[in-house]
């Protein structure tokens, strides 16, 4: 198919066949898998998930390349055309689990990621392309340069593991930024018992807002009240004069419960 790659979609298209082939591998298919594809572009990575004759649900947005993917004879196939952001997750989804494999457009990557932590008992497997920015972000640890919301929201509900770095000529057109492939499996149990999930949320972005400033300074910059947090931070035992990027993920889970209490006792 001659198709010009167009900026606004974020289309660089892979066709490193090695990174193919590890991508493939990291998914670990087996004979009830169910598919889904995020932004399959030309079809390379389309290519091979079909061929295991497995059933695949590709989503794209690019209604050129989404009437290429429809016109294919493959039976196993399903394509969505629509913006992935604002199609209904739920509808989309049906008959779980699915493995998400994909080389994600890179301007949507963290908003994907936000939508499968919404619907991540959906999924028992995630293979996934990002910029190396945001991979390296993803499996950061506390106390370094990268560490931030979703090293700590992703790392909650996920163990994550590099699988290749994949370097700008793998792909047509070469981005100017290296890539990685990720695995994301969900983890038997999340690693907090959390008493509100959409709070501790709000208090993880709440605590990387204003990264040079104080967890309590930042919490209060993100219209937190000082008589929320205080009893919050004495309960939990954590010194409101840290930054949020020195908290260990349990951290914020009993910081994130101790707001909990407080705002009901309140």
């Amino acid at each position: 198919m001659n198709h010009r790659p167009r900026k606004r979609f974020g289309q660089n298209f892979l066709r490193d066949q090695h990174v193919l082939d590890r991508i493939v591998a990291a998914a670990d298919l087996q004979a009830d898998d169910r598919i889904m594809e995020i932004g399959p572009g030309l079809g390379a990575l389309t290519g091979r998930l079909l061929a295991t004759g497995l059933p695949v649900l590709a989503v794209e947005i690019d209604r050129d390349l989404g009437a290429a993917l429809q016109a294919r004879t493959e039976q196993n196939l399903v394509v969505r055309i629509g913006d992935v952001l604002r199609l209904d997750w739920t509808e989309l989804l049906q008959d779980p689990p699915y493995k998400l494999i994909a080389n994600l457009p890179y301007n949507i990557s963290s908003q994907i990621l936000f939508k499968v932590l919404d619907h991540r008992h959906a999924f028992q497997r995630l293979v996934l392309m990002f910029q190396k920015e945001v991979g390296d972000r993803l499996v950061a640890t506390e106390g370094t340069r990268d560490y931030g919301i979703l090293s700590v929201l992703m790392q909650t509900w996920f163990r994550i593991e590099r699988v290749v770095k994949v370097p700008p000529g793998a792909f047509f057109p070469p981005p100017k930024v290296d890539s990685v492939v990720l695995c994301l499996e969900p983890l038997p149990e999340p690693r907090l018992v959390l008493n509100d999930e959409p709070l501790f949320r709000k208090l993880v972005r709440g605590a990387f807002a204003q990264r040079r400033k104080t967890l309590r300074n930042s919490l209060l910059g993100s219209g937190w009240p000082a008589e929320q947090i205080d009893p919050a931070f004495a309960e939990a035992g954590i010194d409101p004069g840290r930054r949020g990027e020195t908290l260990q993920i349990e951290e914020f889970g009993a910081l994130a419960n101790q707001l909990s209490c407080c705002r009901r006792e309140g």
